[in-house]
């Protein structure tokens, strides 16, 4: 499944500017959606917005739902991704040959993994043999259990209709799920993922954890970069779980049981907790009808309460060094207001101002005049927009350069930002830019989708999206001073360095 944009974190860092921006509309205002948008909302809380575009005869099904890493607490970080992987493993009819047979075996498996725990948390007076027989125990359950499975019996069955780009993804703010479709498989899919929600098994639990950790492995333990954001996030937040790893720390990994996901899941995938997206040839009156068939029998829940609690206002600069026969690596963080603060499209300006492609300022300076770094941007939007984030600068030192030579230039560019009024040719790029961004997204059903459903949970309402093209507009430069003056504070600053070991390239 797809990872999160936060475990990809490294030299393709900039490319986190040209997917985060606010998107611009299809050029069409946004009267012309809403004539075209549908939403409903069943009476089991779960919300529709539909989108008719009848160019082709394909839909995109698009799940969004309000959960992610920070919704987690200590203990069960990573569950919010695993849990992405178990809604692929099927149902109970979807991905078995014996539901009641599998379940057995998967209780077998449950009760020898609980054993194991226990007997591990006795430290150096485990009993090393007796951890090896329940280990057999586990592995004989996890065989009798296989026998009974169907593989891949999800994917492969939207394959055979004919879906393509099946996925999901999980970040700090969302759990998504999302394929292409004809249309004519639209009840299919209806069908399919109201199961997936309705009748979840969470099958291959314990196999589908290894896994996950050997993707902490490959994208933290072992990526310099991935490690600095994981050190630079837990000394930035000392309270908000914005803190905390996506991918999970590995000891939460190595304990976390099948019920602890089935409890994540029923408390976090109520229906009021989902918001549905279908754009293309499709037609609301038929999506209504197939809705109330298929995901109306979904019971309903609570909505889960957001979380309350609140990074408290940094005192002093905080400064985390990695050391690392790795390439040299200086990154700056500011703590920031979520997106729905008025100040949210000033950050977005600023953003393409200081850190969009080769004409941004930063590339400009410590790149191009400079020469002291191979690559040098800013962007807003980490590690997420629901809650109070991070403004980021950060600098590739360039051969024979030092990280300290760039953090100094990274310092005077934000002080001139402080001192220096941006010109309004840099103001009206931006906007220019701003709606470019938007019609590339907007540009394809899937673009649509996720766009939709990310401004109807994370705002409030998908409206917004067309909203932020107007307040960045309304962005003058002397908001980029104040916000600037506000935000960019040193004792509001977080400092992550990746320090090279080797002699010859240590800086």
């Amino acid at each position: 499944m797809q990872v999160s944009m936060m475990r990809r974190f490294g030299w393709a860092l900039v490319l986190f500017v040209l997917f985060a921006l606010v998107p611009a509309v299809n050029g069409q205002d946004l009267a012309g959606f809403e004539k075209r948008l549908t939403e409903f909302t069943l009476d089991n809380g779960l919300t529709f917005l539909v989108l008719e575009r009848h160019e082709a005869p394909v839909v995109t099904c698009y799940t969004h739902a309000n959960v992610g890493a920070v919704d987690e607490v200590k203990g069960i970080t990573g569950l919010a991704h695993i849990f992405e992987h178990m809604a692929f493993k099927g149902t109970r009819t979807i991905g078995t040959k014996d539901y009641e047979a599998e379940a057995k075996a998967m209780a077998k498996m449950d009760e020898a993994f609980g054993a194991i725990k226990l007997e591990q948390r006795k430290g150096d007076e485990a009993d090393e043999q007796r951890l090896g027989e329940l280990h057999a125990e586990l592995q004989q359950a996890q065989q009798a259990a296989q026998q009974y499975m169907v593989h891949d019996e999800f994917e492969e069955a939207l394959k055979r209709a004919g879906g393509a780009g099946l996925n999901a993804g999980t970040g700090y703010d969302y759990t998504v799920y999302f394929v292409n479709l004809p249309s004519n498989k639209l009840e299919l899919w209806m069908l399919m993922e109201s199961d997936r929600f309705l009748n979840p098994v969470l099958r291959e639990y314990y196999k589908e954890k290894d896994v996950v950790m050997e993707e902490r492995r490959l994208r933290t333990e072992t990526q310099p970069v991935g490690k600095l954001l994981e050190e630079f996030l837990a000394i930035a937040y000392k309270a908000h779980p914005y803190g905390e790893p996506v991918v999970g720390h590995m000891s939460d990994l190595q304990t976390l049981t099948r019920a602890e996901a089935e409890a994540f899941f029923r408390k976090f995938y109520t229906p009021s907790n989902l918001t549905i997206a279908l754009v293309g040839d499709v037609d609301p009156e038929h999506v209504k009808r197939l809705a109330k068939q298929y995901f109306a029998r979904i019971p309903g829940g609570p909505k889960p309460d957001p979380v309350e609690t609140v990074e408290p206002p940094q005192m002093g600069e905080r400064r985390v060094i990695v050391e690392d026969p790795a390439q040299p690596f200086v990154l700056i963080g500011y703590h920031k207001p979520g997106i729905n603060h008025p100040d949210n499209a000033v950050f977005d300006a600023l953003t393409d101002i200081v850190g969009a492609g080769r004409t941004s300022r930063l590339y400009k300076s410590l790149v191009k005049e400079k020469k002291i770094a191979m690559y040098a941007s800013g962007f807003q939007g980490m590690p997420g927009n629901k809650y109070p984030g991070l403004f980021l600068f950060y600098a590739v030192p360039a051969r024979g350069r030092s990280n300290e030579e760039c953090e100094e230039a990274l310092y005077t560019e934000i002080e001139r930002l402080k001192n220096e009024l941006v010109t309004e040719q840099e103001l009206d790029k931006a906007r220019t830019r701003a709606r470019a961004g938007l019609i590339r997204q907007l540009d394809s059903n899937s673009g649509l989708a996720s766009q939709l459903t990310f401004y109807e949970v994370i705002t409030g309402d998908w409206r917004d999206l067309f909203k932020q093209l107007e307040q960045i507009d309304r962005v003058t430069a002397d908001d980029l001073q104040r916000v600037a003056k506000t935000y960019f504070t040193t004792k509001n600053k977080t400092v992550g360095i990746i320090k090279t070991t080797s002699s010859d390239k240590e800086s």
